[in-house]
């Protein structure tokens, strides 16, 4: 689980295109320290426009003021130490930012805060007290699975990871499933829609869920890009026919997915900058030169950007990754991995004969698992 093997901390990278841009709108933000005068400078975290701002305010006599645009709303995180030295253990307060003026008292420790003048921040605050008791039961597993992951004990790994996910699902049916049904109004539902979305982006009930949200919700700019990344999760669930493309390869050949119907292909995401990819990278190697001579083939589509086309062939040679790559060099706008809906990599999705999604996300053991139940015989 991402909570497990990555910890909790800052989501707001992974929140890009929350504040999806649809008409600047201007926030204020004043702020109150109370015991705590050797602060010297306030700093803001937050997304607007798809891109993640750093803002900060001097402190005066115990105050500060922050003023700013954004296009809709979204998770914003208040820092007493520059994000760029802060401490593991950060004192940070979280707070939902949106087009209003907003009064922040902090007492005693900054995040201890108290924020005035929003329904978005006394819904949202609700939202992170009552996933709390959960977060803290994955944030205790931590530990441990840093351990079983630093000795290669997969079993134990795994164990955790299947307890985590368990967790998850508690607090999807306990606390973010029943807020957007009970709050179909609330300026926070698409926001904690969207919590619910990460855990299982495939659930049935996404579709009821934002069934039930107000016209005015489902028709703003963010819902409707909800909307389309909604049918897109669709089209690319389990048992849905994989959408075919056609991509330029290393040679600029056209080369499309449909050429490679009659064998099972996993179409592979990843670019030479990602490090997780690269981790993952010799995993793939060897189920490819395992399962390839039973038929098993792979298309890798890279991520990699606009002028980087030399970083793209070095990093399939240096991994060895002796199968099918293409690419058209537009880094997350890539027009493959748009249409598939790809948002984080690596990411893949195991294709069948028959041009079937079969199993999708499939990283470490699970790629061998699954190729050795496909070529058991």
């Amino acid at each position: 689980m991402k909570k497990i093997s990555l910890g909790l901390g800052l989501m707001l990278v992974a929140q890009a295109g929350v504040m999806a841009q649809g008409g600047a709108k201007t926030f204020k933000i004043t702020g109150q320290l109370k015991n705590l005068q050797a602060t010297q400078k306030i700093y803001l975290i937050y997304i607007n426009d798809n891109k993640q701002i750093l803002d900060s305010a001097t402190v005066t006599n115990g105050t500060y003021v922050l003023t700013g645009e954004v296009a809709e709303g979204g998770q914003a995180e208040l820092l007493d130490v520059s994000p760029r030295n802060r401490p593991a253990q950060q004192d940070v307060a979280s707070i939902y930012l949106s087009a209003e003026s907003l009064a922040i008292s902090h007492v005693d420790s900054f995040s201890n805060a108290v924020v005035t003048g929003s329904k978005a921040n006394t819904d949202y605050q609700w939202i992170i007290a009552a996933a709390k008791p959960y977060e803290q039961r994955e944030m205790a597993m931590v530990p441990a699975y840093q351990a079983a992951r630093q000795a290669k004990d997969e079993a134990t790994a795994k164990s955790i990871e299947a307890q985590a996910k368990v967790i998850d699902k508690a607090i999807d049916d306990s606390v973010y499933a029943p807020f957007v049904r009970n709050h179909p109004q609330s300026p926070v539902v698409l926001y904690v829609l969207k919590l619910y979305a990460k855990n299982d982006p495939d659930a049935p009930a996404l579709h009821s869920l934002f069934g039930g949200l107000s016209p005015a919700t489902k028709g703003s700019t963010e819902g409707k890009a909800f909307a389309d990344k909604l049918t897109i999760a669709a089209k690319t669930s389990i048992g849905a026919t994989a959408m075919d493309f056609t991509q330029n390869d290393t040679l600029g050949k056209p080369v499309s997915l449909s050429a490679f119907r009659g064998k099972y292909v996993l179409v592979d995401f990843w670019a030479s900058w990602c490090g997780p990819c690269r981790a993952e990278n010799p995993t793939v190697v060897s189920a490819y030169a395992k399962y390839h001579p039973k038929g098993f083939d792979i298309v890798s589509v890279s991520l990699d950007r606009p002028g980087d086309k030399d970083k793209w062939l070095n990093a399939i040679h240096a991994d060895g990754l002796g199968w099918t790559h293409v690419s058209d060099l537009q880094f997350w706008k890539n027009a493959v991995a748009v249409e598939y809906g790809v948002g984080s990599i690596p990411q893949n999705f195991l294709i069948d004969p028959q041009g079937k999604i079969v199993a999708k996300g499939l990283r470490g053991d699970d790629l061998e698992k699954k190729l050795s139940e496909i070529y058991k015989n």
